[in-house]
């Protein structure tokens, strides 16, 4: 049972980070760029989480300091480079280009997971691994041949790198502290790095010119960062790192579909085969969940 909790909170994680892009696309039309939208993100999610914890149980807060390097691993290498590497990739490149070289992050977790925690290769997972990447690139549809340059690929493929280290550094985490503690931190930490990247003054006065702004700077930093962060997190507790890291490819999917509905963009065969590719790495891994839980009985 709890399994399948964490399951469905990994799940439901991916949907809500799915639907960043109507939330990008409207507040970008106030002449945020991409920087400043990751600081928004950030800004919003520590403030709202630190502020739960500090009503809900200001015990939460407490952490040693020889535990720091977890969180500057899960808010500043992670969350923080990632966003540096994936918005410059999204900048510089195509955004179906940008999705499909961070979704190379379900690699590094397994492979990253195999070492640090002992977790098992196996062949559901590398099918599962198989099927989501190549469901990624046809829902990104860039198979058409883009011309790319070497460091947009390097970005891409370290903004892959810098995802997949979330799972790492939040396992690590996990074992010593609440769900709560390590994602108010990791907002906290991301924070910081992102203060060093972003002109928070010029963010501040489009904001002021622009009231109508707060209510979508709020959805993108509630919806589609402090919620999916918490069942993202949450799910890691009762979750091998590298299921999880699979699981959550329903990302893109999502993104795929919002994109053919809400926002007009392109959609045939291709597209549609994709999604496909993605439900079914998931459900193979439920498949995998369900025969463990009935070995136990």
């Amino acid at each position: 049972m709890k399994k399948n909790r964490a399951v469905f909170s990994v799940v439901l994680a991916g949907i809500l980070w799915g639907l960043i892009g109507i939330f990008i696309k409207k507040i970008s039309t106030y002449g945020f760029d991409s920087i400043q939208i990751a600081f928004i993100r950030m800004f919003i999610a520590a403030v709202s989480f630190s502020l739960f914890i500090f009503i809900k149980d200001k015990a939460l807060f407490k952490i040693s300091i020889r535990d720091i390097w977890m969180f500057i691993g899960t808010g500043i290498i992670s969350v923080s480079l990632f966003n540096i590497c994936y918005f410059y990739t999204i900048i510089n490149s195509e955004a179906s280009l940008a999705v499909v070289l961070l979704y190379t992050s379900p690699v590094f977790v397994v492979l990253i997971s195999a070492v640090l925690f002992k977790e098992k290769i196996t062949l559901n997972k590398i099918i599962a691994l198989i099927l989501s990447f190549v469901g990624c690139v046809f829902t990104a549809g860039i198979l058409g041949g883009i011309k790319v340059r070497p460091f947009i690929i390097v970005t891409g493929v370290a903004s892959g790198l810098f995802y997949a280290l979330y799972s790492i550094f939040g396992k690590f985490a996990l074992k010593k502290y609440s769900t709560y503690t390590v994602t108010a931190y990791t907002f906290i930490f991301g924070l910081i790095g992102d203060i060093f990247i972003t002109k928070p003054n010029e963010t501040l006065s489009i904001i002021v010119n622009n009231p109508a702004s707060v209510l979508w700077c709020l959805g993108i930093g509630i919806i589609s960062t402090v919620l999916p962060y918490f069942f993202y997190t949450k799910g890691l507790e009762n979750l091998e790192s590298g299921k999880a890291a699979i699981l959550v490819a329903v990302e893109p999917l999502v993104g795929s579909v919002i994109g053919m509905t809400f926002l007009n963009e392109s959609h045939n065969a291709l597209k549609i085969t994709g999604v496909f590719l993605i439900l079914i790495s998931i459900v193979l891994l439920n498949i995998r969940f369900n025969e463990v839980k009935n070995n136990e009985k």
